[in-house]
């Protein structure tokens, strides 16, 4: 809100506390609010390893963290650097009195913490949020803390379940065999059914929750799937039914009268507004995977809402168009290919431009078949997604062409999203390495990029 921004921006302007960045910090430090309310910034003074001191902005708080069927509140504190969020902070653990620290692969005697994700720190990539989602998983598996012994029948490294005060709750109501494998579908219509049929036939999952929102446009098909029930399907109209997907995907769509484009636009991004934070809340360390239309625009604006990292805020982009390609080229060429590999050439050495040849062709024609029924149209796409899901779940670490954060690609600068190949896997998308343009392709994206600015620029978010 408002006042909550307003602290923010006196905290990172203090004469004494002066941050280079301050406006992609406070979008950044907003972010981690909407997630993760319950850690609060603070100014303080940080005292290095050689003595010397600095007036910073801290984040003090607790993420929660489950072991063996029980919640607790692991205490953290989070040093920002004066070049935040371009720098990563500093993380260490508050123990309380009656802890102590774990030593391990995480975290040191003196409780500083290690991860990953500090280690490869590379904003807008990286995130307080994604870094804090990766805290919790690490420290589920190897919980950094335990209870002081009280007597000699007490292990030192006795484990958290006996630090009463630091239990959420005891455990009794949650199951020892929460699914591992879950996915929810936002949104009804023929999409969100194509989705879900898909998704069932291509993936092995525990649970799959259905959930129609009533704001949306493409609404429906709920119904039957409540009359004809299936195995491990779950209906529902209350959002809170997703909490802990490993997937949620999100076809809905909600297209008013409206006669402008960007009027029309802007109604599925007050639609967003109402579910896409409460998802990201209930399902912190899920991947989302926009469809709705237009997708660049959409997956974008779930991107600035959800607060998730951008590699875990996908759109199912081109992955559609990618496979038909592929499929063209395998089942057409299959005898070249495997002749030009005798001389180890490449097919685009022979074809460097592939647009006038039959591929392209064939893909087009592919493209209006397609749009040409609308039914069509809605299974081909529910079969793209449920193919990106497939890669997420067996971590299967498979290219798909997907929307995902096009800022530093190809020299990009601006932020925006593009179908782009990445390497999908259980931990989201990573993007691959940018490719040299001819300069007929490099002035078409940019004006591509240009485009979706512009129109990002217009809507209200």
């Amino acid at each position: 809100n408002g006042a909550a921004c307003n602290y923010l921006f006196r905290l990172l302007d203090n004469r004494w506390c002066s941050y280079k960045f301050r406006d992609v910090a406070i979008e950044e430090l907003q972010k981690v609010h909407r997630i993760y309310s319950e850690i609060k910034p603070f100014a303080g003074t940080y005292t290095f390893s050689d003595s010397t001191q600095k007036d910073l902005l801290k984040l003090i708080g607790n993420i929660p963290v489950k072991y063996e069927g029980r919640s607790y509140n692991f205490p953290i504190q989070l040093w920002l650097m004066d070049s935040f969020p371009f720098t990563p902070p500093i993380c260490l653990l508050r123990p309380t009195p009656n802890m102590v620290i774990r030593e391990g692969k995480h975290v040191d005697a003196k409780g500083r913490i290690y991860l990953p994700g500090l280690h490869n720190w590379d904003y807008p990539k990286s995130s307080v949020v994604g870094l804090l989602s990766e805290m919790i998983a690490k420290f589920e598996d190897d919980p950094p803390l335990s209870s002081k012994p009280t007597g000699e029948s007490k292990d030192p490294h006795e484990l958290l379940a006996f630090v009463s005060n630091l239990q959420i709750n005891d455990g009794g109501n949650e199951p020892h065999d929460q699914p591992v494998n879950k996915v929810t579908v936002i949104g009804g219509g023929d999409l969100g059914m194509a989705s879900v049929m898909s998704i069932l036939a291509k993936c092995k999952l525990d649970k799959l929750v259905f959930i129609d929102v009533a704001e949306s446009s493409t609404k429906g098909g709920s119904t039957d799937l409540e009359i004809f029930s299936l195995p491990n399907v779950e209906v529902s109209r209350d959002m809170s039914a997703s909490a802990g997907s490993r997937v949620v995907v999100v076809t809905a769509n909600a297209w008013s009268g409206e006669q402008s484009y960007v009027s029309v636009v802007q109604t599925n991004v007050d639609l967003y507004r109402g579910i896409i934070p409460n998802l990201a809340r209930l399902s912190p360390n899920a991947v989302m995977l926009i469809a709705s239309q237009p997708v660049d625009i959409m997956t974008h604006v779930a991107w600035r809402q959800s607060g998730l990292p951008p590699t875990r805020v996908i759109g199912a982009g081109c992955n559609l168009d990618s496979e038909t390609f592929f499929l063209y080229i395998t089942v057409l060429f299959t005898p070249l290919l495997l002749t030009i590999h005798q001389f180890t050439m490449t097919f685009a050495f022979y074809f460097p431009n592939v647009k006038n040849s039959l591929i392209h062709i064939f893909v087009l024609c592919r493209a209006f078949e397609v749009m040409k029924n609308r039914g069509q149209r809605s299974w081909s796409v529910g079969l793209s997604i449920a193919d990106i899901i497939n890669s997420i779940l067996t971590d299967k670490m498979k290219t798909h062409s997907v929307s995902t954060l096009a800022q530093g690609w190809g020299g990009i600068g601006a932020e925006v999203f593009l179908s782009l190949p990445c390497i999908m896997g259980s931990n989201g998308s990573t993007r691959l390495a940018g490719v040299s343009l001819g300069r007929e392709e490099d002035s078409k994206l940019r004006n591509s990029v240009t485009s979706l600015s512009n129109l990002m620029s217009q809507l209200r978010i």
